[in-house]
């Protein structure tokens, strides 16, 4: 961590900051008025968070992250543009979603380039299996959007595998009109094109 994350973390995280606890969120109490929310899991540096939140002032952004230089950097950048749509959990994500965010709550769900775990042996550490799907499922309201991408071809078939199989889901374009905004290119995703990994964009909406 460098020392300006550091200090960002210490003088930004009471302003952007949300402490994990077993309590449900009020999101419209949370961001001061009620309008559509995005929870983005694994958000990395929060370059491609930060960008969406200043592109689409009208949308809340709730991001979570356990890499700390990460939120440091995020921090930075959010106090730099004077994002006021922009709060940010640091905690593990499943806890995040069961214990803090209200079921039917969400209007999206972005997860990018979340690791692959190629290993045989590792499978079981991947992010995208059943349970996390209906959990997921049950925190978007009705047609809300859940959306995922992988440079990782057999992740990619292993995704849509299991959120194919979830009854509260089903497939979605995935380039939405403001595909620009929603998948900005991330560091992840440059470093995937770089080693000639091709990119997989998935999308799923919460059926009614």
């Amino acid at each position: 961590m460098t020392d300006a994350q550091q200090r960002a973390l210490a003088e930004l995280w009471p302003r952007y900051g949300v402490a994990f606890g077993a309590a449900p969120l009020d999101l419209a109490a949370l961001f001061g008025r009620s309008a559509p929310c995005t929870l983005e899991i694994g958000f990395g540096n929060g370059t491609h968070l930060a960008a969406r939140a200043a592109l689409e002032p009208a949308r809340d952004f709730l991001g979570v992250e356990v890499h700390r230089p990460g939120i440091g950097h995020l921090l930075r950048i959010a106090a730099a543009a004077a994002l006021c749509n922009l709060r940010i959990i640091d905690h593990d994500a499943v806890e995040v979603l069961a214990m803090q965010i209200p079921p039917g709550s969400l209007d999206e769900i972005q997860i990018l380039f979340p690791d692959p775990w190629p290993k045989k042996r590792h499978h079981k550490r991947r992010l995208i299996q059943p349970e996390f799907a209906a959990l997921a499922a049950s925190r978007l309201r009705v047609g809300g959007r859940l959306l995922l991408a992988t440079d990782w071809a057999p992740y990619a078939e292993h995704m849509q595998l299991v959120l194919d199989a979830c009854p509260a889901l089903e497939a979605a374009a995935a380039a939405p009109a403001d595909a620009d905004a929603v998948r900005a290119p991330t560091r992840f995703e440059r470093r995937g094109l770089r080693l000639g990994h091709g990119v997989s964009d998935l999308a799923y909406r919460r059926r009614t």
